[in-house]
């Protein structure tokens, strides 16, 4: 009965924070406001979801303190002299009071004080620093923060311009529904407008466009969820599944490439022009930087000539590089995103690959098509997960738990559109996440109420979340673990984060009756939430219909996602999607499944090749090794012209390069000298115990000079 609950959250939820924001990003590489930025953004919305249900639990509690209390009666008015009345008032005051602590305390131990008890001043402060911070966050900060990393200009004043009058759409849509609702309560003669009028009017807003985002996330993620687990126990449909990806993949990352390289080509040009004195070459720099390595090295040498040249008649601004930039930074986040996914689900379908192969494989040991998957972070960890026991678990075991977690989630989806349909509903109690945590509220058992609320708290943020990210928006966003997402990705989400959880938080206080704008009974108690972020309202315009659109819209869109009409409607249109009876959707997996053998064998001459270059180092190093103690001439011939290898090269081109000159001036020596390999008259041979000499063709005494010897190039 202590606060040790509160901040054992808190600091669970900081770390929660902390370590998807560094398996999703990349902290090194990211400029740390935005860093700042979306860990406050996830953090926050992370406590609402887990601090919520402990407001829960203790808004019970004091529903049933109040419920308890004792009623003070007035009894019968008698006069009594004044002395004596005094007296009698204050032995029956003290009476009252001892009366007073003794029931409260009957009270108290009636409805058991949760082990999570905090004062009750202590959750509207944490509820309004959480609050107003995202909110600002998300309305305001990170939409300028995303135009802000997408904008071309080259100084902070002119990011800043561009931002505004990017989001200059944006603001303005929010600030028109705003004076709706402002023109609209001021038209109305029964309400005064002041500033706490305002401040709600714009919590309505907010919380209304969050509730209608809410209900097209929810209806396709409730059904989706689960619909994906259980195909996930289906090894050959998921093959199928990431083979049709990938060929879509193909198409859309050649576009990128082939887009990237022509803003690429573009840059090349302009940056030709751009000399080592031109005054907007530092801006130049900065493009540069954002291209890859080989762009810059084939125009570093045609920048830094520091020859005086003349500005040509047709000058650059400084505006054409700001529109070039921005085609840069967007072609490159493209580009990235194609890249990243194509990784992913090469590997994804290397791995369903390898199930389905042990599973039709007689041997009941796991067998990886590539050795490095078979290797942990843990070493320890292969004693135990054994490749016996690996072939049970993923051939064996994993496809029925998949379908028991799917079975699970669809009577949880089906309890969720059941309570969503019928939570306005007070009396009799039909929503069943109500009839659950009443039926532990008149048992007190607030753990109980705490660990339900944190489940369908993150069931319904997953179901939405998941929606969002499977929704491909303007092929920007995406969210790809190994710190492969980018900024812009990270501030995406963070927003999202913070416009979606405080409507579904309310949402989930009226699916248990715990809103009394729902219920319509200003008796109940009210959370410490809903005092600070509002009740579960919308624009009042809208308000009268909207206990039955609401359920009628997420119902329409779960039937709608259950059927894929979605997917058909957008696959008739030209938009292919994974439609197991189609034509095209046949030829697609069948060219992916190309695609993926193609990009297995490049992988493995990758991988003979580096085995080779490995082996031939390590023989290379052990007969250098032998002879270090007296080295040869060949050795410091091979050392004189042998040079680095480039990545680029092969085997063939690097043997040709390195090729070992012949030195014809030693060979006439050696004819001068004699052929006594180990005599002692002075000559060359002298210094290289165990030389030998060089075939008889090259030893010919019509040699002159230094003439060389014809047809020495036949054996190459």
């Amino acid at each position: 009965m202590s606060a040790v609950p509160l901040v054992f959250e808190i600091l669970f939820t900081f770390i929660v924070a902390a370590f998807l924001l560094h398996r999703y990003g990349n902290l090194k590489k990211q400029h740390v406001i935005v860093t700042a930025a979306v860990f406050i953004a996830w953090y926050f919305s992370l406590m609402i979801i887990f601090i919520l249900p402990l407001d829960v639990s203790l808004t019970f509690y004091r529903q049933c303190l109040n419920d308890n209390a004792p009623k003070t009666t007035i009894g019968p008015l008698t006069t009594t002299p004044s002395n004596e009345s005094s007296n009698a008032s204050d032995d029956d005051s003290a009476h009252e009071a001892k009366t007073d602590i003794l029931n409260f305390s009957t009270v108290e131990e009636t409805c058991g004080k949760p082990r999570s008890y905090v004062s009750k001043q202590v959750l509207p402060v944490l509820w309004r620093i959480i609050y107003w911070t995202s909110q600002i966050l998300t309305w305001l900060i990170m939409p300028m923060m995303q135009s802000y990393v997408k904008t071309g200009d080259f100084t902070v004043p002119g990011k800043i311009k561009s931002a505004l009058i990017e989001n200059a759409m944006f603001y303005g849509t929010y600030l028109l529904i705003f004076g709706i609702c402002l023109i609209y309560v001021a038209a109305r003669p029964d309400i005064d407008i002041d500033g706490e009028k305002l401040k709600i009017i714009g919590v309505t807003a907010s919380n209304t466009w969050g509730l209608f985002v809410l209900v097209l996330m929810l209806g396709y993620g409730l059904v989706d969820v689960p619909r994906t687990l259980w195909n996930w126990s289906k090894t050959e449909y998921m093959l199928s599944n990431t083979y049709f990806k990938i060929a879509k993949l193909s198409t859309e990352k050649t576009e990128a490439e082939e887009a990237l390289e022509d803003v690429l080509e573009e840059t090349r040009r302009i940056a030709e022009r751009i000399r080592y004195n031109h005054p907007l070459r530092k801006n130049m720099d900065v493009i540069l930087a954002k291209c890859p390595e080989s762009t810059r090295q084939s125009l570093r040498g045609k920048m830094d000539d520091f020859e005086d040249y003349n500005q040509s008649p047709d000058a650059l601004s400084e505006s054409t590089l700001v529109n070039i930039h921005k085609k840069v930074i967007r072609r490159s986040f493209i580009k990235q995103r194609t890249s990243i996914q194509w990784a992913n689900l090469m590997n994804t379908a290397v791995q369903w690959e390898d199930v389905l192969s042990n599973t039709q494989g007689s041997e009941r040991i796991y067998h990886h098509s590539d050795s490095k998957r078979a290797v942990f972070m843990f070493p320890c960890w292969r004693t135990v997960y054994t490749p016996a026991v690996e072939w049970y678990w993923k051939c064996l075991f994993r496809p029925y738990v998949y379908m028991a977690g799917a079975v699970i989630l669809t009577i949880m989806s089906f309890m969720v559109v059941w309570s969503e349909c019928l939570f306005f509903i007070k009396d009799p109690v039909l929503s069943l996440f109500a009839v659950f945590i009443n039926l532990a509220r008149e048992n007190y058992d607030y753990a109980y109420i705490e660990f339900a609320s944190i489940l369908t708290i993150a069931y319904l943020c997953f179901c939405a979340y998941f929606s969002v990210f499977k929704i491909r928006i303007l092929n920007l966003y995406y969210i790809a673990p190994h710190h492969q997402t980018n900024e812009h990705s990270l501030i995406f989400i963070g927003a999202m984060l913070c416009r979606l959880t405080p409507p579904m938080c309310l949402n989930f206080l009226g699916l248990i009756h715990l809103d009394s704008h729902i219920v319509q009974d200003r008796r109940i108690e009210e959370t410490s939430y809903t005092q600070i972020m509002g009740h579960m309202d919308v624009i009042a315009i809208i308000a009268n219909g909207f206990n039955i659109y609401f359920p009628i819209l997420i119902v329409l869109l779960c039937i709608f996602t259950y059927f894929s009409l979605g997917s058909r409607l957008l696959s008739a249109v030209g938009f292919q999607q994974f439609i197991g009876d189609d034509d095209m959707t046949q030829e697609l997996i069948d060219e992916g499944r190309e695609l993926v053998s193609r990009e297995k064998r490049r992988l493995e001459r990758r991988a003979d090749a580096e085995a080779r270059r490995k082996n031939w180092t390590e023989r290379f190093n052990d007969d250098s090794s032998r002879r270090n103690e007296v080295p040869l001439a060949s050795d410091r011939r091979a050392e004189r012209y042998t040079v680095p290898r480039s990545p680029d090269e092969d085997d063939r081109s690097e043997l040709l390069r390195q090729a070992e000159p012949i030195d014809y001036k030693e060979d006439l020596v050696d004819n001068i000298g004699g052929a006594q390999p180990y005599g002692g008259g002075g000559t060359l041979r002298d210094a290289n115990d165990g030389y030998q000499s060089r075939p008889a063709r090259f030893s010919s005494n019509n040699r002159l000079g230094n003439r060389p010897p014809r047809n020495i190039f036949d054996d190459v």
